[in-house]
């Protein structure tokens, strides 16, 4: 596969958005997709904004490689949109990514509900050290992440440098808001977690996430909840 020779030679090499129904990502994923082939992987938490960037994807190339960090800590309506999303979509390739250490083989180590004392160490079990394992036979790999999300991802670039995993994440909904989201999975008929209509706009782990704080202005408000925490560690 070509490579570029630098990394500002990537990131200048690359397509504008445009002012399609997309704002972009369209471009962006036939570019990646282009550029990456196989070796690009989605890891995919099966949202609101993973309905979405499944749709899109399985348009550019329907038999992607697309990865849920299966944790075992997940709401039942998330397996059940990712079963919707394997019937929508047959060509897909749709793994589900587990952790080695099971939940009662996590709290055989480490003491029963992890999360509750420390959240890092629980998401660096199941959700950090899977997508390790995964990105390591990958060039780069695909995110959902929105400006509009946080702050922490307000500066989010369609290409971007990820030291974390050596890796080049290319995120191409960034442009995108919440209403944008709604607003194409609506017109698609697009099969979604329906805990986003009970209040929960970003869905992770069932114990660690709660309905958002509407009032606070912040879609990732009911994640760790009093826990002064705001990512599991996959976006830092």
């Amino acid at each position: 596969m070509l490579m570029y020779d630098t990394w500002e030679e990537q990131e200048h090499d690359f397509p504008f958005p445009s002012d399609s129904e997309t704002k972009g990502a369209m471009e962006v994923l036939q570019w990646a997709y282009d550029y990456y082939g196989d070796e690009l992987v989605y890891a995919c938490s099966f949202g609101i904004e993973g309905s979405v960037l499944v749709d899109l994807i399985s348009k550019v190339k329907p038999d992607a490689r697309v990865v849920f960090l299966d944790t075992g800590l997940h709401f039942k309506e998330t397996y059940e949109v990712i079963e919707k999303a394997k019937v929508k979509y047959p060509s897909l390739n749709i793994e589900m990514k587990q952790p080695a250490l099971s939940v009662a083989e996590q709290a055989g180590e480490h003491g029963d509900e992890l999360w509750k004392r420390n959240p890092n160490l629980c998401c660096q079990i199941r959700k950090v050290i899977p997508l390790e394992e995964t990105l390591s036979g990958a060039s780069a790999w695909l995110s959902g992440l929105r400006r509009e999300q946080s702050e922490t991802r307000r500066n989010t670039q369609y290409v971007n440098k990820d030291n974390r995993f050596k890796s080049i994440k290319i995120c191409p909904l960034i442009h995108w808001t919440y209403k944008d989201i709604w607003r194409y999975a609506h017109k698609h008929s697009l099969p979604y977690n329906t805990l986003h209509d009970q209040g929960y706009p970003s869905i992770g782990c069932q114990p660690c996430t709660l309905p958002a704080d509407w009032a606070s202005g912040d879609a990732r408000s009911g994640r760790w909840s009093g826990q002064g925490k705001t990512e599991c560690g996959l976006h830092q």
